[in-house]
């Protein structure tokens, strides 16, 4: 049976997805700020107030979600259940295709995998293709990256360029203008690069090869 309190915590969980409030993500929808505010959703006189289809489709698209993510926060025992990343590959031609400029999955065309931290703000999950990434990643081996975490020396990174190239490094350094890392191949050999160039970096969370 779905109750009105989990149709409005699935808005929620949508905004909180998005690291918005869920007046930020009213706003975001093209809606009044106010639609999702919890002064909405009962009435003066003490009755249930239901968000409208329109509005829960505009949430759902402005929050770059599906349906079924939708869906699955509102069946709180099955959104436990069936945390899922976006799951991408490593092949050049879609390496950029995939992504906003600040590194996040759209969702267009992508598959998923489960994850326990898949409510983390900008996980998601890359399966390596060939040889690119050898000596450290494999084909076939799974990683779990995030964006958002911070980097500290020593760190495994994800780095991808602007010109679609991918690489898996060692993390030493950041300034406002490069990064450097270093090699995980023979030799560590150290390289710097302007930050210009790079399309995204992401911190390595974990590996299944």
């Amino acid at each position: 049976m779905v109750k009105h309190a989990d149709i409005w915590l699935a808005i929620d969980r949508l905004a909180e997805r998005s690291e918005l409030s869920a007046s930020a993500l009213a706003r975001r929808a093209g809606l009044d700020p106010t639609t999702f505010n919890k002064s909405k959703r009962i009435t003066k006189k003490g009755h249930e107030r239901w968000p409208s289809m329109e509005s829960v489709v505009k949430a759902i698209d402005a929050a770059e979600a599906t349906f079924h993510t939708y869906a699955d926060f509102v069946d709180r025992d099955g959104a436990a259940k069936a945390q899922t990343v976006p799951l991408l590959g490593f092949a050049e031609d879609n390496a950029l295709d995939f992504f906003n400029d600040s590194g996040i999955p759209t969702g267009d065309g992508c598959d998923a995998i489960s994850f326990p931290d898949a409510r983390k703000e900008g996980y998601f999950a890359r399966k390596v293709l060939g040889r690119s990434m050898e000596p450290a990643y494999h084909d076939g081996d799974l990683l779990i990256l995030s964006r958002l975490a911070p980097l500290s020396a020593g760190d495994r990174i994800v780095l991808c360029m602007r010109d679609g190239e991918c690489m898996a490094k060692e993390f030493r350094a950041e300034t406002v203008k490069t990064i450097e890392v270093r090699s995980l191949g023979a030799g560590q050999a150290v390289a710097t690069f302007q930050l210009t160039d790079v399309k995204w970096r992401a911190r390595v969370m974990w590996v299944r090869q």
